[in-house]
């Protein structure tokens, strides 16, 4: 039974870090609805019921969702495909339903099976790239939109190109700002009487300076004035009649468009692997080290979406950006998801206006401390130090999210990873050698706790070792789990090549566990389950003994 969360438990805190994570979120909303091609609204709609929708039902502990940058290309070219912005909302239903069902038939399952230095890579790649996005936004040059994760931009730069060109545009006051909030943020999380000041996060100081500093420019003339296209821009509806242009509905009538589906399987299936990848992350981060249900994340998200559509929303995922913001601003509960959601909703409604005086450099600022926190040199260390087997795709993983982007990324290092399980597997654990043994010697092949069909290679090539009449003993004694395909392999070589080749072969501990004949082959296969640990797998074990030899029969 799920244990029920105290929601205003650690409330100081999650308020806190809810308002840093609501300044976050504010930009990513806009300028994602922007690069999608969708009215910006959308884009705080998603927003808001990212975190109270989705955060009130999610039982995740420090995920915040939102609109997501790696789903803005399938937005932006769907929006344009299927032609209206209502039938793109029709899609967006479909995708939050069939995330729902796949809720239920607990697909969410799947990330339990993503490799911990493939996760480790994706966080210190979207750390690297938060951090290099937000060197232009910091010294006041904005083309690119706020959110892009992605290594070629639309603009036609690149991330590494376009900080070379922060060079010819660079914004005074942008800077002086920037610098004065990472001075801010940085000695508040050094004193311990402001660091523990919950109600008052180092954040919100750091752009109520801002906002004032900018106002004092603007007020006497000075070039150090930061202009309107380089602060928050907020859409400021000023009659009933706008509030009602906001909310678009799906088009229901195009549900039996081909089309429509396309889209609405695409976006079902790119926002459930995101979110999954961005729940382990969460759990990762998680200091108190809870973990998540999975699917009742996708069950969320799915709601979430269907909601999001029906109030002219676009899609959401979890998103790892605002995540790591949350955790690094402190939250304890997803109280803090919900509280962000909450204020993105009153904001839009009752200060737009003064939300629009805030400027993109000092929100830059808080993103600098949270990317370069999350590509902190000393994770590459670590994974350095646990050999090439964990570095390499843990590496890979990294440098692809950093040059490509999030999914394409984590595809690579989960290939990576799955080459070196294989490899593994079709290794010997020992290499029986002929000039080596001795006759009266017993040769022993003890099988692990699991043997799978990715051993069956392994103990092939070493059946196929055993030189003419020696004496082997397989023992499956330990073993709860064998692969059918290994059954029938130990089988045939028992019934014969070792007859042929004069082998006396003895089985121990298959009946117990396999209900095995050891003279006239198998009756049935497994009999019984049996939990195993994970890290003790290991392939086969080929020992040579000097011992008297029995023949079971």
């Amino acid at each position: 039974m799920t244990k029920k969360i105290n929601l205003f438990a650690n409330l100081k805190s999650d308020f806190a870090s809810g308002l840093v994570v609501f300044l976050v979120a504010l930009p990513l909303c806009l300028g994602i609805a922007l690069a999608s091609g969708a009215p910006l609204f959308s884009g705080i709609i998603s927003g808001v019921i990212g975190g109270i929708v989705v955060g009130y039902l999610s039982q995740s502990h420090l995920s915040v969702s939102g609109p997501a940058a790696g789903l803005t290309a399938i937005v932006l070219t769907a929006i344009t495909e299927l032609g209206a912005f209502n039938i793109f909302l029709l899609a967006v239903f479909l995708a939050g339903l069939m995330q729902l069902a796949l809720g239920f038939i607990k697909a969410g399952s799947i990330s339990n099976y993503f490799p911990t230095n493939v996760i480790e890579g994706m966080l210190a790649g979207i750390g690297v790239i938060i951090f290099l996005k937000q060197i232009p936004h910091a010294f006041g040059y904005d083309p690119d939109f706020e959110g892009d994760l992605a290594f070629l931009q639309e603009d036609g730069q690149n991330t590494f190109s376009e900080i070379f060109s922060v060079l010819n545009h660079v914004q005074l006051g942008s800077v002086v700002i920037t610098v004065i909030s990472l001075v801010i943020l940085i000695v508040w999380s050094k004193i311990s009487f402001l660091k523990n000041l919950k109600l008052v996060p180092a954040a919100l100081f750091a752009v109520i300076i801002s906002v004032i500093l900018n106002e004092i420019f603007i007020q006497f003339g000075s070039n150090l004035a930061i202009s309107k296209e380089h602060l928050v821009q907020l859409p400021v509806p000023t009659s009933l009649e706008e509030f009602k242009a906001i909310m678009i509905l799906p088009d229901f009538s195009a549900i039996g468009s081909t089309h429509v589906w396309v889209v609405a399987v695409t976006i079902a299936i790119v926002a459930s692997i995101e979110t999954l990848l961005s729940m382990e992350a969460s759990d990762r981060m998680d200091v108190q080290k809870r973990y998540s249900d999975t699917n009742i994340e996708l069950k969320a998200q799915g709601i979430g979406n269907m909601m999001s559509s029906l109030l002219g929303g676009l899609p959401m995922t979890s998103v790892v950006v605002r995540t790591s913001a949350n955790n690094e601003a402190g939250a304890k509960s997803k109280m803090s998801a919900i509280i962000h959601g909450l204020l993105l909703l009153i904001s839009v409604l009752v200060i737009p206006s003064i939300l629009n005086k805030i400027p993109l450099a000092t929100l830059a600022a808080v993103l600098l401390l949270v990317g370069y926190k999350l590509a902190n040199p000393k994770i590459v260390v670590h994974f350095w130090e646990k050999g090439k087997y964990q570095f390499i795709p843990f590496i890979a993983t990294f440098a692809a999210v950093v040059f490509t982007d999030l999914l394409k990324g984590v595809a690579l290092g989960i290939a990576i990873s799955v080459i070196f399980v294989l490899k593994g597997n079709m290794k010997r654990a020992y290499n029986f050698r002929k000039e080596e043994y001795h006759d009266g010697d017993i040769i022993h092949l003890d099988l692990a706790q699991e043997v799978s069909f990715l051993n069956k290679a392994a103990i092939k090539t070493t059946l196929l070792s055993i030189p003419e009449q020696a004496k082997l003993v397989i023992n499956a004694s330990d073993t709860v789990y064998i692969a059918h395909d290994v059954l029938d392999l130990i089988n045939e070589f028992k019934k014969n090549r070792a007859k042929e080749m004069q082998i006396k072969v003895k089985l121990v501990g298959f009946k117990k566990a396999y209900n095995l004949e050891n003279s006239d082959g198998f009756k049935n296969t497994i009999t019984f389950e049996h939990k195993y640990d994970a890290l003790k797998r290991t392939m086969v074990k080929v020992e040579v003994q000097k011992s008297e030899f029995l023949d079971e029969n």
